[in-house]
């Protein structure tokens, strides 16, 4: 599998995240066995303020044809202590993603290694309703996240990093964060793109799970 091939099979999963002051991008990342409960993931600085103040929240399909409004009231929203990550948690998603499958998460013991080529998606806010692809290389590992030799662009913050396995699979990585612009000369010059881990979502998810083994016992 190549580039254009993965971007667009994980496409159907992206989204953009609207508050009522900017926006920024999602994926999802799971949904229970009934589909009664749809995780999407992005980061925590997207929608801490619309959190915070239980504003509402829109989430639009990757190409923008269909939206939900989530209210404070019909979401649950868990928010990363120590990393920039989010979950919203919600109900009604079948008007979004349909039969859609959720973009699979990178074993989390699984680190990559420097040199590692990367992809990630989102909705940059000089083209807020087109999603766009960019690509780098994994620079180092630094504790909860990834450093990577790439750009990030306002708006794409909470974007899937993805990966291509050794079986041509494509596996997220983790979610556009930052970009660490280098000003040591007084202006701004290239810098380093910073990706979040997946270890809020590994942790909410596999607690969803046992709480439905839980349930059917």
């Amino acid at each position: 599998m190549n580039w254009s091939d993965a971007v667009n099979s994980s496409l159907p999963c992206v989204v953009k995240i609207e508050t009522p002051t900017g926006h920024g991008t999602g994926f999802l990342c799971f949904y229970n066995e009934t589909k009664s409960m749809y995780a999407i993931a992005t980061a925590g600085h997207v929608i801490h303020h619309a959190d915070k103040w239980m504003e509402p929240i829109r989430i639009y399909t990757h190409d923008g044809s269909k939206s939900i409004l989530l209210k404070a009231k019909e979401r649950h929203i868990t928010m990363g202590n120590l990393s920039d990550s989010a979950l919203i948690l919600f109900s009604k998603a079948q008007i979004l993603f349909a039969d859609t499958l959720p973009l699979p998460l990178l074993d989390q013991e699984y680190v990559l290694k420097i040199g590692t080529q990367v992809g990630w998606v989102g909705f940059p806010t000089l083209e807020p309703d087109t999603p766009c692809f960019f690509s780098g290389t994994i620079s180092a590992r630094k504790d909860n996240a990834y450093l990577i030799d790439g750009v990030a662009i306002n708006g794409v913050s909470g974007g899937p990093v993805l990966y291509l396995d050794e079986e041509d699979d494509v596996k997220v990585v983790g979610t556009v964060s930052a970009y660490r612009m280098n000003k040591t000369s007084g202006e701004s010059l290239p810098g380093l793109l910073i990706a979040q881990d997946l270890s809020l979502f590994h942790d909410v998810i596999t607690h969803i799970q046992t709480m439905g083994e839980t349930d059917k016992n």
